[in-house]
């Protein structure tokens, strides 16, 4: 999460606890909004908690197939 941080302070010159707010609401924002557990995954992955981009893809793929087919 700290990367986001530092990217969006350094693409938009905001401070690093606006740009922590900023991260903050949109990984809210997309938890919230995201079928089942696929927000929870992203908001690990920001944060930093999942292993690789990967496994969060993968497990998307396999929750939202049926709706993509």
């Amino acid at each position: 999460m700290e990367e986001l941080i530092k990217m969006v302070t350094e693409k938009t010159g905001i401070s690093e606890s606006q740009a922590k707010g900023a991260v903050d609401t949109v990984v809210s924002f997309l938890k919230d909004k995201m079928p089942g557990g696929i927000g929870s995954q992203v908001e690990s992955f920001v944060k930093g908690n999942a292993g690789s981009l990967g496994g969060v893809v993968d497990s998307i793929k396999d929750k939202v197939g049926g709706l993509l087919s």
